[in-house]
């Protein structure tokens, strides 16, 4: 009786072991997986694929959408003449100081609200207000203040730039629970440990969403205010290709754009990875 007592004891424990394992197998199943090494490129690369056999097939109109061989003599033959490198050049320095300055104002703006009633009091509802003006629609008078020159261009960075870094900074201060911040007191931790070791950690992940959002608006700003009374930038460039029906150029200007998009997206990931490599996240 003892020895089929052990037998079922013994098979009713295996039977636990097989059901855990497989629990195990399902809950695994759930994670999407290891990343991939340069994963982000294969959407592009699918892309270029398509369109040099929809093109090499003549499926598609080459006065319309130039093929990728025609686009590419094209950038080589304005970057030999010395004009795209002059407007490349010209707009990543607009690129950089607006968003220089958004992103500087964006987040001592954060902090200011973030940290005292009075600076929540006096500055949320202004940007949240500013934040419901299109930023765009601010140009005409921007230019009356400004002038045509570099400074409006600029400045129309710098907002589209500073109100998501504002926005996402400032819900990320917002949130940080309630209960480190009692510790702290307790701890008698002055302001600026307060800051360093509590605020600033707490508010990392809204920084680098906000700080993404603010990369990719400023090339969206750029696109549009090179095209506004410039005579340089990459903007100026397709603008007057687009007088003299120049598709491949315009075609040279967007890919040049969405480069400096997808690294400098993909350089704010890859820092925000390593500096917040202590998350176990999904895409950790």
């Amino acid at each position: 009786m003892s020895a089929v007592t052990t037998t079922l004891a013994t098979a009713q424990s295996a039977v636990t072991v097989a059901e855990d394992a497989h629990q195990v197998r399902r809950r695994r199943r759930l994670s999407p997986g290891k990343q991939w090494p340069a994963a982000r490129l294969a959407g592009p690369l699918l892309v270029v694929v398509l369109w040099t056999a929809a093109s090499a097939a003549g499926t598609l109109d080459p006065g319309a959408i130039p093929a990728p061989w025609t686009v590419a003599e094209t950038a080589g033959r304005l970057w030999s003449d010395g004009t795209l490198a002059t407007d490349v050049v010209t707009s990543l320095r607009r690129a950089a100081i607006g968003f220089s300055i958004g992103l500087g104002a964006g987040v001592l703006l954060a902090l200011a609200a973030g940290l005292s009633r009075v600076g929540d009091a006096l500055i949320d509802g202004t940007v949240q207000l500013n934040r419901a003006v299109p930023t765009l629609g601010l140009i005409p008078l921007f230019i009356l203040w400004l002038g045509i020159g570099e400074t409006f261009k600029i400045a129309i960075i710098a907002i589209v730039v500073y109100i998501p870094m504002y926005l996402n900074t400032h819900a990320a201060l917002s949130g940080i629970d309630s209960r480190y911040v009692e510790l702290a007191e307790v701890q008698g931790l002055s302001r600026l440990r307060f800051i360093r070791q509590v605020v600033i950690p707490g508010s990392l992940p809204g920084f680098f969403v906000g700080l993404r959002l603010s990369v990719t608006g400023s090339w969206l700003g750029l696109v549009v205010l090179e095209q506004i009374n410039a005579t340089s930038g990459l903007g100026y460039m397709m603008f007057q290709a687009q007088n003299y029906g120049q598709t491949d150029v315009i075609l040279v200007g967007l890919l040049i754009y969405g480069v400096f998009g997808l690294v400098s997206d993909s350089v704010v990931r890859l820092i925000e990875r390593r500096v917040l490599s202590w998350r176990r996240t999904l895409s950790s």
